[in-house]
């Protein structure tokens, strides 16, 4: 450690989380990965106890659903730790979220509030991302 105090402030540094709109956006989309991680797991129990009518297609699905999981988790991170590459894949989950809500308020019933929710949380992580102050803290904008 330096003696003016330099390496104390360095690593407080990297250990914050950052500006608001970032924790938010990381926090959101980090849910956002868990649930579609939970659905997968789910679907996995589900080919494990019951008999679905086409083992593959329900085993496509349940590793399909895992493995779309990892893109929102891993954005989170990122975003938790301010890394720039991380905008990019939690904006893109949020694009694809936009027409899967849309899908779900057409179905309707209990669907349209879950629809709203995922709709609403999509368009807070844009707004937080495309904040300049958010931005500029991930390395993106005018430094």
């Amino acid at each position: 450690m330096d003696s003016d105090g330099t390496g104390e402030a360095a690593e407080a540094e990297t250990k914050a989380p950052g500006p608001r709109r970032i924790v938010a956006a990381a926090v959101v989309t980090g849910v956002e990965g868990v649930i579609v991680a939970t659905f997968g797991l789910f679907s996995l129990v589900l080919l494990a106890t019951g008999s679905p009518d086409d083992m593959v297609q329900a085993a496509t699905l349940a590793v399909t659903v895992l493995a779309l999981s990892v893109l929102p988790l891993a954005a989170a991170r990122g975003l938790w730790r301010r890394r720039r590459w991380s905008r990019g894949p939690s904006m893109i989950v949020q694009l694809l979220a936009l027409p899967v809500a849309w899908q779900m308020a057409q179905n309707g019933g209990g669907l349209i509030a879950a629809a709203a929710a995922l709709a609403l949380a999509a368009v807070a992580v844009l707004a937080c991302l495309v904040n300049p102050k958010a931005t500029e803290a991930l390395g993106i904008g005018p430094r």
